[in-house]
């Protein structure tokens, strides 16, 4: 699903150079939930906007789908995409459902977006994403500034799989919430891309989060991939490349695509 082949990006010339990614080289299959640990500034954050066609590589390729990210192709590619934020990136002026909704957007006629006649379809589709994610219809109609931290994070889950995403990618989704919460929103998160067979990125800084959810961890530091294997053999102490490990399969859960 996701390939990036030996991508680096730099930011500032002479003195304030900085390689942010360096040399990256990844894959994630589908209905894999790929941990990508490490501390503020290993550069996860800049190698997701690659991902997402925000940033342009300086070196290497990003494929999502078989299809080589470009300017011409990231518009499409972006539609195959949900994202996850740390600050949920909600529009908290208006409703939860309107929330939700809006992950359809690149399928809505703008005239119906600005005025937000949704179609029946949209709606039914974003009301059982609410309920998938533990939300009650009542809050349905919900100003989304009100709700607390873990319900706009459960929103923001049920907006980027309202879209039916090949693959997720979560940046620091847990970071904004107690551990009891970030605990929740993560398992929603897990079993939401199994349940769809989609790919998912999730960048992290908490190592127990990590060996608990990932079927892989990708551990980074300095902008360079330092580890990449299976959880069991991560140690904070560890240095070099692990072997590579075969992608698992998905899970099957038997939901249906309606």
């Amino acid at each position: 699903m996701l390939k990036i082949n030996n991508v680096s990006v730099t930011f500032g010339k002479g003195e304030d150079r900085v390689e942010a990614v360096s040399g990256v080289s990844l894959s994630v299959a589908p209905g894999e939930f790929c941990v990508l640990l490490g501390h503020s500034g290993a550069g996860k954050s800049t190698l997701l906007k690659l991902i997402n066609g925000q940033l342009a590589p300086d070196t290497g390729s990003v494929e999502v789908g078989g299809t080589l990210l470009s300017k011409r192709t990231r518009p499409a590619i972006q539609h195959t995409i949900g994202m996850v934020h740390q600050r949920f990136d909600l529009v908290t002026r208006l409703s939860v459902l309107d929330n939700v909704v809006l992950g359809r957007l690149p399928w809505v006629p703008w005239h119906r977006a600005l005025l937000r006649r949704w179609d029946r379809s949209d709606r039914v589709e974003a009301c059982r994403w609410l309920e998938r994610v533990g939300l009650e219809p009542s809050q349905a109609k919900r100003q989304a500034g009100k709700l607390s931290g873990g319900q706009q994070q459960r929103v923001a889950i049920a907006r980027a799989f309202v879209r039916d995403p090949k693959l997720v990618l979560a940046d620091e989704p847990v970071a904004s919430l107690d551990p009891v919460t970030g605990r929740a929103v993560l398992e929603l998160l897990r079993e939401a891309s199994r349940e769809r067979g989609a790919a998912v990125l999730c960048s992290l800084h908490q190592p127990d989060f990590a060996r608990e959810f990932g079927d892989r961890i990708v551990s980074m530091t300095g902008g360079k991939i330092e580890y990449d294997g299976p959880p069991e053999a991560w140690s904070p102490n560890h240095q070099g490349v692990a072997v590579k490990p075969k992608p698992r399969a998905a899970e099957p859960v038997g939901v249906e695509h309606e």
